[in-house]
């Protein structure tokens, strides 16, 4: 791999900042709603010994994000780019959550749009991996132009398997659905 998968990025809006090991307090501070995890596969991320295990795999994973709004200065939430196959030029994009207040604002499209165009200066493929029960979620997909191909059981990092629906947007799909 030639490029990071964790470089800033950032729109008007929205700020992603590489996730660092110092940032667990106040990431773990919009992660400890119930809420927050209420469609998520795992349900118990709330929960500081699940977060802490949650967060190790962010940090591990060498693409993960805090999301920061811009116009009131706090942390959204956070996403990650994962698992680049080389071979086949593709990567993943997700364990995405927001906070509650965060929800229906818009800022879930522009993170994935900021993300996706830069991704794809590098890769053909990406991926996203989306709880089986997770309907928000599913739909944010659709709204990206992601295409549901697969039906999966995924093994989350040290947290049991659950059944996802694996989405894929071609990078020359992208460039027309934009």
């Amino acid at each position: 791999m030639n490029f990071s998968i964790q470089p800033e990025l950032e729109n008007e809006n929205i700020r992603l900042m590489p996730l660092q090991e110092n940032d667990f307090e106040r990431l773990y501070e919009v992660g400890s709603d119930p809420a927050v995890w209420a469609n998520h596969p795992n349900t118990n991320r709330y929960k500081v010994d699940v977060f802490k295990n949650f967060f190790e795999g962010a940090l591990e994973s060498g693409g993960a994000y805090l999301i920061f709004c811009k116009n009131t200065g706090e942390i959204a939430g956070s996403t990650r780019f994962y698992d680049y196959n080389e071979t086949d030029k593709s990567i993943l994009i997700g364990y995405t959550f927001y906070a509650v207040k965060f929800w229906g604002k818009g800022l879930n499209h522009q993170a994935k749009t900021l993300m996706l165009d830069y991704i794809f200066q590098f890769v053909n493929k990406v991926i996203f991996h989306v709880g089986a029960t997770n309907y928000r979620s599913q739909k944010a997909m659709e709204k990206l132009g992601a295409i549901k191909t697969d039906e999966i059981v995924v093994a989350y990092f040290g947290e049991p398997d659950h059944l996802n629906f694996q989405y894929e947007i071609l990078k020359e799909d992208w460039l027309n659905f934009k």
